[in-house]
């Protein structure tokens, strides 16, 4: 309705104002003064040029463009009206067609009417190991250098959880933290830890510089408690015991983790030592 309205109020004043420019006479301008003509605004501009700025001043105050017609840009397409006359084409049946299984129901997702589906006509691919882990990668760089930000004390054991506190590793950590040897040539002075894995440089680095490197195991509740102690403190639970690891990951872990977050390393005893001290 407001569109109508202004569209005709728009329509109105263009055809008075072309009125008004074939109502003026040829005259020349020595005979007809500007006053006459109620041109004194601009006494430097010639008559059409002032009939042309009102022109334009009805226009613009006539615009389609006002705050109330402003949207978004969403698609204008209108939704499918279906069983409202044949005028529409989608009346009567909707364009189901007649009787028949389709017209009446519906049929469970990938249904092919009674044939073989495609689902079962191609052939597996490959498989999804159950018991894959996914270690999140951290090198000695990285270390070395929040070490000397001031994040990470060196004196004291780094955790999984040190490292997240510190922003060394993002937050979604599913099997735990790798230690890799990146920039392992930064590393000059003894440091602790305890990872879930460690590659073979990245340990090396570390004993060379007289730290040490546990690789320990927690499963995914454990990890949970180690990370993220307050979330069992708001749930009113008690922190899970430490997880023994499965036999096949025995040869690849050190000892089981524990919780809450240890801060004192648990030092390495060698087959050596372990026999002498009995004999001792």
């Amino acid at each position: 309705m407001i569109r109508r309205r202004v569209s005709s109020l728009l329509s109105t004043s263009i055809l008075n104002n072309i009125a008004v420019v074939r109502s003026i006479p040829t005259l020349n301008h020595r005979a007809v003064p500007f006053q006459s003509l109620q041109f004194a605004q601009c006494p430097n501009s010639t008559p059409n040029e002032q009939i042309s700025s009102q022109f334009l001043m009805g226009v613009r105050s006539f615009s389609l463009l006002s705050l109330n017609d402003l949207r978004d840009k969403v698609p204008r397409k209108q939704k499918i009206r279906k069983g409202r006359g044949i005028g529409s084409g989608k009346g009567k049946t909707a364009g189901r067609g007649h009787k028949g299984q389709k017209a009446r129901g519906t049929m469970k997702f990938g249904f092919e009417g009674g044939q073989t589906p495609m689902r079962r006509r191609l052939p597996k691919r490959g498989f999804k190991n159950p018991f894959s882990l996914t270690f999140q990668p951290v090198g000695l760089g990285k270390i070395a250098y929040l070490i000397n930000a001031g994040k990470i004390d060196s004196h004291e054991l780094i955790t999984m959880k040190t490292l997240k506190d510190a922003g060394a590793i993002g937050k979604q950590i599913e099997d735990g933290v790798r230690l890799m040897g990146r920039g392992a040539e930064k590393i000059k002075w003894p440091i602790h830890l305890e990872v879930s894995r460690v590659t073979v440089r990245a340990k090396a680095a570390v004993e060379a510089a007289g730290g040490s490197v546990r690789r320990v195991h927690y499963n995914k509740l454990g990890l949970r408690a180690l990370l993220k102690p307050e979330w069992f403190e708001k749930k009113g639970r008690l922190l899970p015991r430490p997880a023994r690891p499965p036999p096949k990951l025995q040869d690849k872990v050190d000892s089981i983790g524990r919780l809450p977050a240890p801060t004192k390393p648990i030092p390495f005893f060698s087959e050596e030592g372990a026999a002498a001290s009995p004999s001792a």
